[in-house]
């Protein structure tokens, strides 16, 4: 722990190598996003399930997509930050809606401020993930 890996091999986290965006916490955490979002737009009018819902849910859910499809292109580091860079946006675009649907009364204050909370955690991760991108890019050797 602690050093650089070597050139083929796994990056290192916390729980040890990863070796698949699910190993990623920042994944994990966009996918509880994903799931709480839909959990509480269940509840919101039926008017709003065709605009407000569908855009909230496709953003939230896009968060971790995005960090999949990064992972994917991890052995091009520009093709992974650009989709880290992604999902950074998809998050901004998920804050927006759900302070749409609190300015509505869909969703409370104590329910927005945790999200945007898990929001901010996601971003912070994705910020050093952009920023530090050859812990995570996969080198391999020139054949």
């Amino acid at each position: 722990r602690g050093q650089k890996p070597e050139a083929g091999s796994q990056p290192e986290g916390p729980r040890g190598p990863i070796r698949s965006f699910t190993d990623l916490i920042v994944w994990q955490k966009a996918r509880l996003l994903g799931q709480r979002v839909f959990e509480l737009s269940k509840a919101w009018p039926t008017v709003e399930r065709y605009a407000l819902i569908d855009q909230v849910r496709r953003s939230s859910r896009s968060v971790g997509a995005n960090i999949a499809e990064a992972w994917g292109k991890r052995r091009y580091e520009a093709a992974f930050v650009a989709k880290l860079v992604d999902s950074d946006a998809e998050a901004h675009e998920t804050e927006h809606w759900l302070i749409v649907a609190h300015d509505h009364a869909y969703l409370g204050s104590d329910d927005l401020d945790q999200l945007r909370g898990l929001l901010a955690e996601i971003g912070r991760m994705l910020g050093s993930m952009i920023n530090k991108p050859k812990a995570f890019v996969s080198r391999q050797p020139d054949v």
